[in-house]
This record gives structure tokens, C-alpha cells and sequence, in this order.
């Protein structure tokens, strides 16, 4: 489990936020979480393997594809896929600082892969409100 301390410093060091399974549906939850980093000030990089353009940005088929390196992954796709994208994470050569599955989505196995490689894991909790309440909004 991540600390609010390890989770503020993580957020307020960021620079880039890979959202897997971004989608700009209106009313979807990633929609909303989407925009608000990107209004945070973030780089936001969309991960979707059919959407060519989330947000009006260049979307990525998976994470493997993006050419920068990223700082957080955040995931939007129902647990049994964690491992999966742990997976794809762990093969990047420039790994992120931390991997961040939203609410409702936990994964003991990729949170396992991913925590023996250095990243840290976050499950089950809203990025876009945990941001909000560390205080960290318009910094």
C-alpha cells in the first residue's frame, strides 16, 4: 500500500501520465480523470488500441509504443488485464515510478511483478481524487 506521502511525492513529480484504455466519452469516468491532468498541467498520453485521437491528442496502441518516458501508468481496464500491462510496463526501458490502477481495479499479481521491480503500486483508488485530496489541484 502506498502512503499519502509516497502518493503526493509521485503526483507532485510527475510530468507524464500514460491513461491505458483512455477513451473522451462523454460522462465516462476516464473522460472526466483525463481532463482534469490534463488541466492539472500534465502531459497525458492516451493508450488505446483501436482510438487514434483522445482529447485531441496522438494515441498510442499500448505502452510500448509511447516515445517518451512516462512517470506514471494509470489504468482504466478491469483487473485481469493488470498482469498483463505489468508485463508491458516491465519490458519499457525507461520503467515508470509508479503504476496506478483506479477504483475498483486491483491486481496482487501485477501489483507483485511490478513492486519486486521498484515501481510502486497503487489499487482500487481514483487518481484524479486522491489528487484533489492531497492538496495537490492547480500547483
Amino acid at each position: 500500500m502506498i502512503f499519502d506521502e509516497a502518493m503526493r511525492d509521485a503526483l507532485d513529480n510527475a510530468k507524464v501520465i500514460a491513461i491505458i484504455g483512455a477513451k473522451d466519452k462523454a460522462g465516462q469516468p476516464v473522460n472526466m480523470v483525463g481532463t482534469y491532468l490534463i488541466d492539472q498541467g500534465y502531459t497525458v498520453v492516451p493508450v488505446h488500441p483501436i482510438r487514434q485521437n483522445v482529447w485531441g491528442l496522438t494515441t498510442y496502441k499500448s505502452i510500448a509504443d509511447i516515445p517518451v518516458p512516462v512517470d506514471i501508468v494509470n489504468v482504466f481496464r478491469a483487473s485481469q488485464y493488470c498482469s498483463a500491462h505489468a508485463d508491458e510496463v516491465l519490458a519499457l526501458g525507461d520503467k515508470p515510478k509508479m503504476f496506478w490502477m483506479q477504483s475498483g481495479i486491483r491486481s496482487p499479481e501485477a501489483g507483485k511483478k511490478l513492486a519486486a521491480n521498484g515501481i510502486a503500486v497503487v489499487e482500487d483508488k481514483c487518481i484524479m481524487v486522491e489528487h484533489s485530496r492531497l492538496g495537490l489541484e492547480n500547483k
